[in-house]
């Protein structure tokens, strides 16, 4: 049973970092993609930065040179650091892990809010 749970979530002014983690359990960790989708109030769940098992990394525009994701494989862990906050990167935040035979899970979400 693969689970994936994510924290780092919260309120911080725009300008401001979080660091968001995500715990996977339940798969070989290392040969999975892992990913951070967002999604806001009224919109449809986006792409925000994936990391690959050999540690490629592919981001949104709108976030490219202000996150950054990396991972982990020994302690199974995903990260999102996120800087320079802006109140449109409000959102819920998703981890995503996609196996080596193309199946995929999803965590619950943390909320990251941003005020201006």
């Amino acid at each position: 049973q693969v689970q994936l749970v994510e924290s780092g979530g919260g309120l911080v002014q725009s300008g401001g970092s979080l660091r968001l983690s995500c715990a996977s359990s339940g798969s070989i960790f290392s040969l999975n993609t892992m990913g951070w989708y967002r999604q806001a109030p009224g919109k449809q769940r986006e792409l925000v930065a994936t990391i690959t098992m050999l540690g490629s990394t592919q981001y949104a525009d709108s976030v490219k040179g202000r996150f950054t994701i990396s991972r982990d494989n020994r302690e199974n862990t995903v990260y999102l650091q996120m800087n320079n906050l802006k109140p449109e990167d409000t959102a819920v935040y998703y981890c995503k892990l996609i196996t080596q035979y193309g199946f995929d899970y999803w965590g619950q979400g943390t909320q990251v809010t941003v005020s201006s």
